[in-house]
């Protein structure tokens, strides 16, 4: 028996049909409350005995929690610690990591999260959600099924290929959605039962973990071509199916089959791609506090994006859109962004381009007019373009080198520098260098957290441009205004409402993004952009905007324990 989540006349949260009794209550982490159960409840659901006599208020349980986490010096035990609480009692873990959420979400998702994609198989304790594999092709409605309730409103799915800046993790890539889930519960409220992680493992080409004794995942190299889209195509038919007015994002998936997949199934099913949109509006987002703080405004300024993967087109997509908002012209565009690759800076001429860098290359005699070619890297670029603004994707660390960064703040006052690759590992600067490679005149924001930097008296802070701004309040603005497709309009309407929460004070900082602790504002406020924007799109119900505040209320949950109502 699905269990039914409710709310009564009063807006408390109720866990209804409960038909666990005793011990199989307390290993249900969706029902488990601890020392936290009154006597009441103890005598209701057969708990007499089975707990210490004292019943601990939340401070308390959070305090003690917390405290098994903190005693542990290593960021992967750490992790280990705070994923077992999250299996133990899914409430209380809720509640430690919002009474401590500057501390703990570097731990339960970048840059931590990767140690525990790369161990996954050694220090796999508890499923959690849903592996798809293509042995259950022709049965994938029959395994949704299995899920542990049958209302699922959020949805997030990887294949595995490229998590983070590590690339193949195979089935240990199944940490990223269930960490992406807890934040958009964390940020959000969306509630845990309505959430649902899914992993499609569909093999691996990491030979490390074929060759590993204890790899969890499905032993095969990885499917590809017709084979692996019949599969998405089953896949996301049995979505449909099984809940059709649930919210899906795509996570993690190489760029190929990343841009594939959102632009084939984006009309036909609620969903999204994070890497590709959720990180374009953290950027804008980013780059519009930027302006305020520097009196510009964003046709003022020339912009080169190192990367030209999910991320990197994904950024220069929704540039392209608010430029246009702002009145730009298609060729205007076309000198306001450029690409660098792999193989150097991105021309139309190339004719092994790739399909979804196009829209961005620029023509041979453009690139020509500026000394630039194919071959042309990332500091010849900087060097003829002059851009005001650098953004970095590449996974490549130290990509931004001395001579890139002194070149773009040669012609630039305050030039933005966003180093976005992670874990830390990977990116493309370190804070400390690139000011004092701008004598202190850059505004900086990387992926994973940077301690603020003193230079010449002053203190810098380095914002880091994490993706949790955004996503969980698109996909609550997506489900309480029922959207049907969720826009490049949607998302411009995300980075506007984060970029106005930046405060004044954190821009004298230097800061371009607000306090993570206010994560549950802001989701609320990028929230409600959403809906209003799904409205006017018109792929969202006609809700006032005193509707979409009141669905709001009803929908985030408030990260305290539900009372169980027993079958």
């Amino acid at each position: 028996m699905k269990y039914r989540i409710d709310r009564n006349d009063a807006g408390d949260w109720i866990i209804a049909d409960v038909w666990k009794r005793g011990h199989a209550i307390l290993a249900d982490p969706l029902l488990n409350k601890g020392t936290a159960f009154s006597p009441e409840e103890r005598d209701i659901f057969e708990l007499d005995g089975t707990l210490p006599y004292r019943t601990c208020d939340r401070e308390l349980q959070v305090r003690r929690a917390y405290a098994h986490v903190a005693d542990r010096a290593d960021p992967l035990d750490k992790y280990v610690g705070i994923t077992s609480l999250m299996n133990r009692n899914e409430t209380l873990f809720y509640q430690v990591l919002a009474s401590n959420i500057e501390e703990l979400l570097p731990i339960v998702y970048t840059p931590t999260v990767g140690l525990g994609a790369v161990k996954y198989s050694r220090i796999f304790r508890r499923g959690r959600g849903l592996w798809i594999t293509p042995d259950h092709k022709g049965r994938i409605f029959e395994i949704l099924g299995h899920a542990r309730n049958e209302n699922v409103k959020m949805i997030v799915v990887t294949d595995n290929e490229r998590i983070l800046g590590l690339g193949d993790q195979g089935v240990g890539g199944m940490v990223i959605p269930i960490g992406k889930l807890a934040l958009y519960t964390l940020g959000a409220g969306i509630h845990p039962a309505y959430t649902l992680p899914i992993s499609l493992d569909v093999g691996t080409d990491n030979q490390d973990l074929l060759d590993d004794e204890l790899y969890a995942g499905w032993r095969r190299p990885r499917l590809r071509g017709e084979e692996y889209h019949e599969l998405v195509d089953e896949f996301v038919d049995a979505v449909r199916r099984r809940w059709p007015a649930a919210v899906l994002q795509w996570e993690d998936f190489k760029k190929a089959n990343a841009f594939t997949l959102l632009d084939r199934y984006r009309e036909s099913l609620t969903s999204f791609n994070d890497d590709i949109q959720g990180t374009a509006a953290m950027v804008t987002a980013g780059i519009l506090a930027y302006c305020r703080a520097t009196g510009t405004k964003l046709v003022d300024h020339r912009v080169v994006l190192v990367g030209a993967g999910a991320a990197g087109v994904g950024v220069a997509r929704q540039l392209s859109h608010e430029l246009r908002d702002q009145g730009r012209s298609d060729a205007a565009l076309r000198s306001a962004i450029s690409l660098v690759d792999s193989r150097g800076f991105v021309v139309g001429s190339d004719p092994d381009l790739d399909p979804h860098k196009r829209p961005f290359a620029w023509p041979a005699d453009l690139a020509g007019a500026h000394g630039l070619h194919r071959r042309s890297g990332a500091a010849e670029t900087v060097e003829a373009i002059r851009p005001t603004i650098l953004i970095g994707t590449t996974g490549e660390p130290g990509a931004f080198s001395e001579r890139v960064v002194r070149a773009a703040a040669e012609h630039a006052e305050s030039p933005l520098i966003m180093a976005l690759s992670n874990p830390t590992s990977k990116t493309e600067a370190i804070p400390a260098d690139v000011f004092k490679w701008t004598e202190g005149r850059a505004y900086m924001a990387t992926g994973s957290p940077f301690d603020p930097v003193d230079y010449a008296g002053r203190r810098l802070g380095v914002s880091q441009g994490n993706n949790v701004y955004v996503f969980p309040g698109v996909g609550l603005g997506a489900i309480v205004s029922e959207a049907s497709a969720i826009t490049d309009s949607m998302f411009a309407a995300a980075a506007r409402a984060l970029a106005s929460r930046v405060s004044a004070q954190a821009l004298e900082s230097r800061m371009l993004y607000p306090p993570l602790a206010d994560l549950r504002s802001i989701s609320r406020s990028i929230a409600e952009a959403v809906a209003e924007e799904a409205r006017e799109a018109g792929v969202g119900k006609e809700l006032s905007d005193v509707e979409i505040a009141e669905r709001l209320d009803r929908e985030m949950w408030d990260l305290n324990y539900a009372t169980l109502r027993p079958a």
